[in-house]
């Protein structure tokens, strides 16, 4: 094959019998990285040397070794027949099929089953897994990658906890925070809050807590894919050069990092803060994106909301929600067709609700006249306003240094219910450290203290200024909702007719357009 041109093995299937499937797969993608390069031109190679070309490639980058093969992003689809016919599969090493032997074997018995050809670079032709040679030799290659994996995830236990006990942070930073290092790759010198994503958090939790009942999750997480905020995962990515993969803010990745005590700033372990051998307090990184108060406060809004589920809709209208029939008071919807605008429109009756049953003629209007009617009255009337907000004051912060001394109580209790000091000396250091915590614990309830609340502060913005700042509809939507504003529309024929000071154009009467 020394005078093959491999770039002319790459071709569409054709039922020749030899169309294999090119199988790559790194756990890790870096920048200095030529895996993927040297894997493609093994796989060419072993293609060649079988007289097979490559119809495509199922690439699995930053995928462990550990997963399944068939639930793997790219290769698993092929495996599951959901991508169409292929041949066989070709890949640079049996460790790129996957490193478990179970995997391995499961995935090439498979390949027999079905009478498709399984080739490797380094392997004389295509693997025959009932010659017993060779069957004994893709076993002890697939028991070798298995062997490489369970070394890798040694090492990387021990450092995990070598790390962890010197307090030093392992693994990928939690949103909001970034690891500083001296030299790129090096060891992590330190941890601070990341400037944009920090503050993405920050105001989460500000709205949240200023109005908990109608600011949630899943307005929230829906508001930062309006705006186009980078998810947790393609923040990552981001950071470390890699191309964002599209992936949206989901509710309850949101909902687990508001939750989280990593925002304190804490050294996490499995979910839980790591505490300190020398004092029993949590292992603190850096400073946290806010205080223990406002976590507790935080948690209770977002726990304890027992609000009915709701649907709201993201399109882009502005009174959705906001306009009111005024017949039979019930919320306008859009109604859309191919020949004519949007339009708000009464649809109870045609739905057969009981209480729009007199609802008769609907009120109808074209969605921008009356968007136009409603932006012009409520700058006129509010745009002037001083916009004031309200925000959560932790106190003097004697509450949560009192929280934070419970929640360490807490935990070392709980540890040492779990068995975890039950050596002599073990049990000494608890004993102490508990009876340091008590007194710390009386010393700060004997403090006077602020008590922590909501508190009304002026932004220096105007109702304006957040109106013509807003990124996008449903962002002034919010601003009508915040300010009470609720829209009636009645028919022409309608006794009621206009209100003065109400919804209105400079000479038109908006029930003649309706």
């Amino acid at each position: 094959m020394r005078g093959t041109d491999l770039n002319t093995i790459e071709r569409p299937y054709d039922g020749c019998g030899k169309c294999l499937l090119g199988v790559r797969r790194l756990s890790r993608v870096k920048l200095a990285t030529s895996s993927p390069e040297r894997q493609r031109e093994n796989v060419l190679t072993a293609a060649a040397a079988v007289g097979a070309h490559i119809i495509g490639w199922a690439d699995d980058w930053e995928v462990s070794g550990a997963t399944d093969p068939v639930t793997r992003p790219s290769l698993g689809p092929w495996l599951r027949d959901e991508r169409g016919p292929y041949d066989g599969l070709v890949a640079a090493a049996v460790d790129r099929l996957g490193r478990n032997v179970v995997d391995c074997l499961n995935t090439g018995y498979k390949m027999r089953d079905e009478k498709k050809v399984l080739v490797t670079y380094g392997h004389d032709g295509a693997w025959n897994l009932d010659d017993p040679a060779d069957e004994n030799r893709f076993t002890m290659e697939a028991w070798g990658a298995q062997m490489e994996l369970r070394a890798i995830q040694r090492r990387n236990r021990d450092a995990t906890v070598k790390t962890r006990a010197a307090g030093r942070p392992k693994g990928k930073p939690s949103y909001g925070f970034q690891y500083v290092r001296k030299v790129m790759g090096g060891r992590i010198e330190q941890v601070e809050l990341h400037p944009h994503a920090s503050e993405v958090l920050r105001n989460v939790a500000r709205r949240i807590l200023a109005d908990p009942e109608s600011v949630t999750c899943s307005s929230e997480a829906a508001r930062l894919n309006r705006a186009g905020e980078l998810s947790p995962a393609d923040h990552l990515a981001a950071m470390y050069g890699k191309p964002a993969g599209g992936r949206p803010w989901s509710p309850q990745s949101l909902k687990n990092i508001l939750l989280s005590e990593a925002t304190l700033g804490y050294l996490m372990h499995r979910n839980k803060p790591v505490l300190g051998r020398g004092d029993g307090h949590p292992v603190r990184l850096c400073e946290g994106l806010w205080d223990r108060a406002t976590h507790e406060a935080l948690r209770s809004a977002i726990l304890s909301r027992k609000a009915p589920w709701v649907r709201r809709s993201n399109r882009e209208y502005l009174l959705t929600t906001v306009a009111l029939c005024g017949q039979c008071h019930t919320r306008l919807y859009t109604q859309t067709s191919k020949d004519a605008p949007p339009r708000y429109t009464c649809t109870a009756r045609n739905k057969g609700w009981l209480q729009a049953q007199h609802c008769r003629p609907a009120p109808l209007i074209n969605a921008h006249l009356l968007d136009a009617y409603v932006e012009e009255w409520f700058l006129r009337e509010l745009g002037d306003g001083v916009i004031y907000e309200t925000v959560y004051d932790p106190g003097n912060g004697i509450a949560e240094r009192v929280a934070e001394t419970r929640a360490s109580r807490e935990r070392l209790r709980a540890d040492r219910d779990a068995g975890l000091y039950d050596a002599p000396d073990d049990a000494a250091w608890f004993r102490d450290r508990y009876a340091v915590l008590g007194r710390e614990l009386a010393a700060l309830e004997a403090e006077p203290r602020r008590a922590p609340g909501m508190v009304r502060r002026p932004t220096g913005e105007t109702v304006a200024d957040r109106w013509f700042r807003a990124p996008d509809v449903q962002a002034r939507k919010e601003i009508l909702i915040d300010f009470g504003v609720r829209v009636t529309l009645f028919p022409a024929s309608a006794p009621v007719r206009w209100v003065p000071g109400f919804i209105h154009g400079p000479e038109q009467d908006p029930a003649a357009l309706i």
